[in-house]
């Protein structure tokens, strides 16, 4: 899945082809590893995003619109101090690894020519994005600093001289230009597995190019090397040589790998791949459009969640205090649910008092509330007199009736706030953008549950993204909220009150408004809207989950209530599949 070698060097060429001579009009950086140049040639913007993201490292053109921080971080205004306004002159991939070099040309202060370059190396969490001075190959600055305490054999630090990545005496595989040259580079890793060599060995092959020569050679990937015969030998290299042809020829298929039975990316590749051959084959104009189609939603959902971290963990362990709570109480209930049995013994120990005698530490009764008429054994204190005994057992009785209505009231209200935090920790996983998160965040703190900040913003402000809007078959328009705030503006603010109102059943959710007041629909309508609160709640990659809906005039919001909670009546359940495949047909609108 990551970057290798052979799709950095299609990268390389149709970046080349492309970038050549284009002017650096603006240089943002939307997240702490990642920056965005903006680039003008003959009348044309592009987007260049280069990022140093340790599970999705990568350099492609973009079209998303990245929200920006108000204050650009340090790195983006040395960048834009050094590079704006300069032009890309040069761009290569440096002995297949995966790294590219862009060599960057702009006027100093004294309006002379100065030559820098931009580099990205997309390593997994070794990945940076550092700019160098190509005079005496000093760094300037990096995205990622790393100082000796990080790295003993490579430090990235301004002033100090810039080195390539070690790369363990790895081989560019452009070099292996004959069979002996090949069999004398394999032999370095005669013990291991060809699979395993391949990629030791030579430099930009990946575990999933590793496995894809062995395909193509006919080949047990687990095999010794030390175990090949001279026939085996050839067998490889040919296969070896016949994927270093694409590279040498700049002959690229970019494809992504889909699993249709889950409607999932499985890999990407930029030359064919005969053993992913069952998965179905989505090819790609460009290099760039593959690794934006297949990054785009994952990295998105990667960076909410590192940023929603603190915020998880806070509704988490507050989720477990109540869950904790909810079960003592329980108990306490239990117990105080003998308040019955104590009216009993007291009434009987009344009506029997001259069979009591002061110091019985027991008596058995007959028990006249019993249909049966059985006995009933009950202790007593040898240190109070028979009367002392059946009051003993009526203030036992009216203190657990009194806690029956005070646990009562408790589990109400603990319900209560189990059913809100896990609506919230359903909001956190819906959010799409960091203003949903700031939305969140804004919530628990005017409800209490997290301390509010005096002079300090905890989530840099963005703009809102707002709730989302489909189109139904029927061509009537279906709002669905994000996030408590949401769901109350779209319910209680914008809905009318003939249009529909959904619900998933007894599980967190989204509220979903279908507009039908003053249109006609059908059941296709209804279905679809249910479909989409079903999609949107706990109940998310479900079958048959229980979906409630109503007009919006029978849903009220109780005095008192917190964000998105309300209580509805009249209603009727419809039973829908909540998974993606049964909304992807609905179509989003702005």
């Amino acid at each position: 899945m990551p970057l290798d070698g052979f799709v950095v060097a299609a990268l390389t060429h149709e970046l080349s082809s492309l970038l050549s001579y284009n002017r650096i009009e603006k240089i943002y950086q939307p997240e702490v590893d990642e920056i965005i140049i903006n680039l003008r040639s003959q009348g044309k913007n592009t987007k260049l995003l280069l990022s140093a993201n340790s599970n999705y490292p990568r350099v492609h053109f973009t079209t998303a619109n990245k929200e920006n921080p108000s204050t650009p971080p340090n790195f983006c205004m040395l960048l834009r101090k050094y590079l704006q306004g300069g032009k890309i002159v040069d761009i290569v991939q440096p002995e297949f690894e995966r790294m590219i070099k862009f060599k960057i040309e702009s006027l100093d202060e004294l309006n002379l020519v100065k030559s820098r370059e931009l580099i990205i190396e997309m390593m997994g969490r070794h990945s940076n994005i550092i700019l160098i001075d190509c005079e005496n190959d000093i760094v300037i600055d990096s995205i990622k600093r790393i100082p000796f305490d990080v790295s003993r054999f490579r430090q990235i630090l301004p002033g100090l001289k810039y080195t390539m990545p070690p790369s363990k005496d790895k081989h560019n595989p452009l070099d292996c230009t004959t069979p002996e040259i090949f069999r004398t580079y394999l032999s370095e890793a005669s013990q291991l597995t060809i699979e395993k060599a391949l990629y030791h060995v030579f430099t930009g092959v990946s575990p999933l190019i590793a496995r894809e020569i062995c395909y193509i050679a006919k080949l047990q990937e687990a095999m010794l090397v030390s175990n090949l015969s001279p026939f085996e030998l050839e067998s490889l290299f040919t296969a070896f040589a016949s994927m270093l042809k694409m590279v040498l020829t700049n002959h690229y298929t970019p494809t992504i790998y889909i699993d249709t039975y889950n409607d999932k990316y499985i890999d990407f590749s930029v030359v064919p791949l005969q053993k992913l051959s069952d998965f179905k084959e989505n090819a790609s104009l460009s290099v760039s459009s593959m690794l934006e189609t297949f990054y785009a939603n994952r990295d998105q959902k990667e960076r909410l969640k590192q940023k929603s971290y603190d915020l998880r963990k806070s509704i988490s362990t507050r989720l477990d205090r109540l869950y904790n709570k909810m079960q003592n109480l329980h108990q306490d209930f239990k117990k105080a649910t003998k308040a019955n049995t104590y009216k009993i013994k007291g009434e009987l120990l009344t009506a029997n008092l001259y069979q009591i005698t002061k110091g019985d530490e027991v008596i058995e009764l007959t028990n006249y509330y019993d249909e049966n008429q059985g006995s009933m054994i009950i202790e007593l204190d040898k240190r109070l007199t028979p009367s002392q005994n059946a009051q003993s057992y009526y203030k036992k009785y009216n203190k657990a009736k009194t806690a029956l209505l005070e646990i009562d009231k408790q589990l109400e209200k603990t319900k209560g706030e189990i059913d809100y935090l896990e609506q919230i920790l359903l909001n956190i996983d819906q959010s799409t953008y960091l203003s949903d998160l700031e939305e969140i965040h804004n919530e628990l703190m005017e409800t209490g549950y997290l301390r509010k900040r005096i002079g300090k913003k905890s989530i840099v402000s963005f703009k809102k993204s707002g709730y989302l809007k489909y189109r139904s078959s029927d061509g009537l328009e279906v709002l669905v909220g994000k996030n408590n705030k949401q769901n109350d503006e779209i319910t209680l603010k914008i809905a009318d009150k003939e249009d529909l109102w959904f619900h998933v059943k007894d599980m967190p959710g989204s509220h979903v408004i279908l507009r039908v007041a003053g249109n006609n629909y059908t059941d296709t309508s209804i279905l679809e809207a249910a479909t989409l609160a079903a999609y949107y709640s706990k109940g998310k990659s479900a079958t048959k989950v229980s979906v409630d809906y109503t007009i919006r005039k029978n849903v009220r919001k109780p005095k008192g209530a917190k964000p998105g909670m309300v209580i509805y009546d009249h209603y009727s359940t419809i039973l829908v599949d909540g998974n993606e495949k049964a909304i992807s047909h609905m179509r989003q609108i702005e």
